[in-house]
């Protein structure tokens, strides 16, 4: 029996070292993934700001080449987002998401040949090829641009109806809260006939002025009523309240 015990104590221990060493892994491979997320970026943040510099202080093929670069990275890049955006709530995009993978391949292998022109010393055989690149830019671009696009018109669109679907709804509801029949408005008039108070179903609930002792009766005059508000999301038109003065 005491051998059952530990063989069970020591099985306990070897999982519980196992599950630390797997956790152990985990977090530091997500942790080397965030900082090689940052390096990345950290280093197309300074590419995009030297190839700007070079488009601008620079005349020539070599400005050519890097206003090339920048309108290749800028297009896949804005596409790039607007996809994996669009693709959340739009199962229909991730077809769009392959074609883009496939066009990006063609872009990073444009990239490299217009970074390897960058370092090419015969400027004569960079303005010939110089055409050649352009072209190749346009159409990949001009792909990047029509999926973009295409994938932004497709979300107005879905928000445009969602946006017609709500006003009509909206507007039947309306026509149903203006809505009231002779039968109501004789009940109203009977009611004020009997002298019976149109706010008698306030002056009757628990905890309402006038049902306590050192509360203002009935008589005291109108009472402001305000309901609490149990809205739980604000909306970015709505003013945040001005606390009160303590004076």
């Amino acid at each position: 029996m005491d051998a059952t015990i530990v063989t069970i104590l020591a099985l306990l221990f070897l999982s519980f070292v196992a599950l630390g060493i797997y956790a152990t892994v985990k977090v530091a491979k997500a942790a080397k993934r965030g900082v090689d997320r940052t390096i990345d970026q950290a280093r197309r943040t300074v590419e995009d700001t030297t190839l700007r510099a070079k488009s601008l202080g620079q005349i020539g093929v070599a400005a050519e080449l890097a206003k090339l670069r920048l309108a290749l990275r800028g297009s896949m890049r804005a596409t790039q987002e607007a996809l994996q955006a669009g693709a959340v709530e739009d199962a229909s995009l991730r077809e769009s998401l392959d074609l883009f993978a496939r066009l990006s391949a063609h872009g990073r292998e444009l990239d490299e040949d217009l970074r390897r022109m960058e370092r090419e010393p015969d400027k004569a055989y960079v303005a010939a090829q110089l055409p050649a690149l352009t072209e190749r830019t346009e159409r990949i671009t001009g792909s990047a641009d029509a999926l973009r696009q295409a994938a932004r018109d497709r979300a107005r669109r879905f928000a445009e109806d969602d946006l017609e679907t709500l006003s009509a709804q909206i507007d039947m509801e309306t026509g149903a809260l203006r809505h009231w029949t002779t039968d109501d408005r004789t009940t109203t008039g009977t009611s004020g006939r009997t002298g019976a108070s149109q706010d008698a179903w306030y002056e009757s609930a628990p905890g309402a002025p006038g049902q306590g002792p050192g509360q203002p009766q009935a008589g005291d005059g109108p009472q402001a009523i305000t309901a609490p508000d149990h809205r739980t999301t604000a909306y970015p038109w709505e003013k945040t309240a001005r606390p009160e003065s303590a004076g």
